[in-house]
């Protein structure tokens, strides 16, 4: 038996590595290097490589800022690089026709990567199913929009380059998984954080149709998203943000800005306060993707969503500091939502102003999301899922942590041990590895047929009139009516923001709302 495995693609014929029954390839390009003048352009397809490829070893992360001291997400990859369209393989020896589970991970679109130990497709890989994960352009790179750029592209567009890099490794997906064993006919996206909101675009993008079938979304936040051109909710124009920070940079043209050293420009547009975002682009992104939804143009794919309990606790920034009093805080609620404030203040009350004041930031944000997509992908004859993770250990209750944000995603992948360093640890026991067990199995039964099932834990009906869901705390638990009036409540808000079409609608919520909503 050959220590390292060889697979033939269409793409060329990579020699990978073998843990036991699991055969992995990691680091294999599905995209041209992304350098000199093809930074900041659509992805370009490779031409067949011709020699065996080494694919026993993870390909650089793409470039990114340093992680912020303390962050439970500090995962720090040894090498960056523009050159960094690859992704990585999973798969049981033996399989055929098996169902494809394709992870795009998250970080806010700055950060990341597809080679993270926490992202080890081994062990949901037992399960029969193909793993796939993918590196995509971040930051800068993956989101600057210029008119000059624009006036590049045939389609005068410009901005949504990861997306674009995330539709291209579909492609190279739907090509080539055949030979490691999957189904290009039944492929899964999933993604947490800004990984399921790239899920969300997926779904919202005519680019991405068919490329995919069914759809996981852990923690997205259905945002509203700047224009190419016009200022819109709020947002100023992409093609104006990109101009603004190429005069930060003391840049005369893209050419200048294409000579800066790959490393340096990352560190100057982060200095600068770039903010990397999808763009409406009128083509890849057609619209804001709460729009899309409601008018059913999405993909009509069976989704599986949900959000986490402590969303907020480890990414406490992005809630103001709270007002001196509860009497303080409820005047400025009543002079934030007029009408809805009692509504406001029945769900998030003055009595506990730092619970409050994140729960109330999690479910404008999250909760509202995941609600309102399972309910549209019902609506629109899809079998619809929703989850909340409510599962804590005892190290992260001790920093104030209960599931927080991501704090699932080493239970889906199996990975309890292969946490960044600065996670809360979880402890190797039966529990632990039970409830990581039901969830992998519901995963990847989801992948297989659209319906997650897993064996001896509760069955997980789809989303319906009662509201059922699936809580996971010390086990797996059925249960109707998840944070009742919740997402009545954010939705009201949200209707309001784009009927006003001069407000953002993301974490601007609570005492950071507008007066008018």
């Amino acid at each position: 038996m050959p220590a390292h495995p060889i697979v033939e693609t269409d793409a060329g014929i990579f020699a990978g590595r073998r843990d036991g029954d699991v055969l992995s390839f990691r680091g294999i390009p599905y995209a041209a290097p992304p350098v000199g003048e093809l930074r900041w352009r659509p992805p370009v397809r490779l031409a067949r490589l011709d020699e065996i490829q080494d694919a026993a070893g993870f390909g650089p992360a793409c470039w990114q800022r340093p992680p912020t001291p303390g962050s439970v997400y500090g995962q720090i990859f040894e090498a960056m690089d523009e050159d960094c369209l690859t992704l990585n393989i999973w798969a049981k020896e033996g399989l055929a026709d098996a169902p494809v589970y394709v992870w795009i991970h998250g970080g806010a679109l700055a950060t990341g990567g597809s080679g993270d130990p926490m992202l080890d497709g081994a062990a949901m890989a037992q399960r029969g199913v193909v793993v796939v994960t993918i590196n995509y352009r971040l930051g800068v790179f993956g989101f600057l929009a210029h008119p000059e750029l624009s006036a590049e592209n045939s389609d005068a567009v410009s901005g949504n380059y990861g997306l674009l890099d995330q539709i291209e490794a579909l492609k190279w997906i739907s090509w080539n998984i055949m030979a490691f064993g999957g189904d290009p006919n039944n492929i899964t996206i999933a993604g947490e954080s800004a990984g399921a909101l790239s899920v969300l675009f997926l779904m919202a993008s005519p680019a991405a149709r068919g490329l995919f079938h069914r759809a996981i979304a852990q923690s997205a936040y259905m945002i509203s998203m700047p224009s190419l051109r016009g200022r819109r909710h709020g947002h100023e124009p992409a093609e104006d943000i990109g101009a603004a920070l190429m005069r930060a940079l003391h840049c005369r043209s893209i050419a200048d800005m294409r000579a800066i050293d790959a490393g340096a420009l990352t560190s100057a547009a982060f200095a600068a306060g770039y903010a990397p975002w999808p763009t409406i682009d009128g083509g890849v992104v057609p619209g804001q993707l709460v729009d899309i939804f409601e008018r059913g143009e999405q993909a009509l794919v069976p989704l599986l969503a949900g959000f986490n309990r402590g969303e907020i606790l480890s990414i406490r920034f992005l809630v103001p500091a709270a007002p001196d009093s509860a009497t303080a805080y409820e005047s400025m609620i009543r002079a934030r939502y007029g009408d809805l404030a009692d509504a406001f203040l029945q769900l998030y009350p003055a009595c506990d102003l730092e619970q409050s004041m994140t729960d109330a930031t999690r479910d404008a944000m999250y909760g509202w999301t995941a609600f309102n997509v399972v309910a549209r992908q019902r609506a629109a004859g899809q079998p619809a899922f929703l989850y909340f993770f409510d599962h804590s250990t005892a190290a992260a209750r001790k920093r104030g942590l209960h599931a927080f944000h991501a704090s699932e995603i080493p239970y889906v992948f199996g990975t309890l041990a292969d946490t960044p360093s600065n996670w809360p640890q979880i402890p190797a026991t039966p529990l632990e590895r039970k409830l990581s067990e039901q969830m992998m199995d519901y995963w990847a039964s989801f992948a297989r047929c659209g319906k997650p099932e897993a064996a001896g834990a509760p069955t997980w009906s789809p989303y319906d009139d009662s509201g059922f869901y699936m809580a996971f705390e010390a086990g797996s638990h059925p249960r109707h009516g998840l944070l009742p009036d919740m997402y009545a409540l954010h939705d009201e808000i949200v209707r309001r923001r784009r009927a006003n079409g001069k407000l953002p609608w993301n974490w601007n919520t609570g005492i950071a709302a507008p007066k008018s909503g």
